[in-house]
């Protein structure tokens, strides 16, 4: 899969992410599954070494207690989290290593749209945990 396929498949989840950002219930739920499903992945290096800033910032979002990021900063990173549990992959999961090469795909497109975000993101966290 290719990059503009990837952000593809990210506009295409982004009306199922707009209404999933209204109900933090639902978001916990998704971030929960998404975490055991990352598990499953095999080794994919830097993109999924940024998996959880990702989720810790949709977590602080969502809890309000990051609110400095645009929502749709937010609908981006659960559109990738919905294409991997939810989407409709192009190459399924269950073929091994290849299968996951559309999932990868789709985050690194997630990382490198939002890569401003997450970075200052991360300087935020720092910051915030030296005090």
């Amino acid at each position: 899969m290719d990059l503009e396929k990837a952000k593809e498949a990210i506009a295409g989840l982004t009306g199922q992410a707009e209404e999933l950002i209204k109900d933090p219930g639902k978001i916990e739920a998704l971030l929960k599954q998404f975490e055991e499903k990352v598990k499953e992945v095999p080794v994919a290096g830097e993109a999924l070494s940024k998996v959880p800033l990702m989720i810790s910032m949709i977590r602080s979002y969502i809890t309000q207690e990051y609110t400095v990021v645009s929502p749709k900063v937010i609908v981006t990173l659960l559109a990738a989290i919905i294409y991997l549990l939810k989407g409709k992959d192009l190459i399924p999961d269950n073929i091994p290593v290849a299968g996951y090469a559309d999932d990868l795909a789709v985050f690194v497109a997630a990382f490198m749209i939002n890569e401003p975000e997450l970075a200052a993101y991360a300087q935020w966290r720092g910051e915030k945990e030296k005090v």
